[in-house]
């Protein structure tokens, strides 16, 4: 058992529109952007001037034009969330990271937190790119409470739109910034709790999506699609089949990767508006850090005896699902 003490989020100010994407003359508007992905804006930690002038070709002069470094991004979700668990920095016994595209090939991106935040304990980082927040969990879900710190954060930071190629309209409509954390523990009881939870993964179909290091993003859209849409099918109803009796009502969150990929799952599970819960129309798609921000965005919604089922998938290729329900403890 994973118990949920706290999440905070974070998104940059600076807002990447479709009228935006379509001042930069690369074929595409709001009609043909709202009609293949539905999402209408997203935020970045570049300057919007950077982006108009260079189109983001050279990605070591994205790294220097951000306004802010992946170290502070995490460290504002995760002082948000260690506010939220009601409990001080001191507290917090490990930090586990990851996320699409961590700035350093070494250190750890959990110990630039960790450095950020003051925090002088163990940090390492888990990774499986928009998958990666169901790594974690499944990771620590499988370890012995007893050897674990009474709390743990982890943290998800993307800003990947330092990897788009802004003269890329299948890519540049696509991504937007955002970093999410969570303080967790095996051994206190929080206000919910995640019992179930699995990951899986394809290796061979790793080439499917890749960001080289200092290179742009790069997927096979359809079939990327495609795969995510049948994976999240499937996990969604081994969930609905392994808990549906026990809850009335079962949120659904899955990967924020386009609105009309998440419409498709809808459709085709039945399941109604009302309980899908997403962000990517506003924010784009956040990749690690977007379900678990959903869910944050909706925490204090949520009452006692309901439920999420969150699905994510990603490169590697990979799929995750768990099962979170929010018990008499909820603050």
């Amino acid at each position: 058992m994973i118990y949920i003490h706290g999440i905070g989020h974070f998104h940059p100010k600076n807002v990447i529109d479709n009228a935006f994407l379509e001042s930069l003359d690369i074929g595409t508007n709001d009609d043909w952007i709202m009609e293949r992905v539905g999402i209408a804006s997203r935020r970045t930690i570049l300057p919007l001037d950077y982006i108009r002038k260079t189109h983001n070709k050279d990605m070591r002069a994205a790294y220097e034009a951000s306004d802010f470094t992946n170290a502070q991004t995490g460290a504002f979700a995760a002082e948000k969330a260690i506010a939220a668990a009601g409990i001080s920095k001191e507290d917090i016994g490990m930090v586990i990271a990851g996320g699409c595209t961590p700035e350093y090939a070494t250190p750890a991106e959990a110990a630039t937190v960790s450095c950020e935040l003051g925090i002088e304990k163990p940090c390492y980082d888990i990774n499986s790119a928009c998958s990666t927040f169901g790594a974690q969990i499944n990771n620590i879900s499988g370890m012995r409470p007893e050897a674990l710190p009474e709390y743990i954060l982890l943290v998800i930071n993307e800003n990947s739109t330092r990897s788009v190629d802004y003269s890329d309209r299948s890519a540049a409509v696509l991504w937007g910034d955002g970093s999410c954390a969570l303080v967790i523990s095996t051994r206190i009881p929080g206000p919910a709790q995640i019992n179930f939870s699995t990951l899986t993964s394809s290796p061979a179909g790793w080439k499917k999506v890749i960001v080289h290091r200092m290179d742009h993003f790069t997927q096979e859209g359809k079939t990327v699609q495609t795969f995510a849409i049948k994976r999240t099918i499937r996990l969604y109803r081994e969930i609905m089949e392994k808990f549906s009796d026990e809850h009335k009502k079962i949120y659904f969150i899955s990967h924020q990767a386009n609105l009309r990929m998440l419409e498709s799952v809808c459709n085709r599970c039945e399941i109604p508006d009302h309980l899908h819960l997403f962000n990517v129309d506003q924010f784009g798609n956040t990749g690690a850090a977007g379900a678990p921000t959903v869910l944050n965005q909706n925490w204090s919604d949520f009452k006692t005896g309901d439920a999420v089922a969150l699905i994510v998938v990603g490169a590697g290729l990979s799929w995750s699902s768990m099962f979170i329900e929010f018990n008499e403890l909820k603050k």
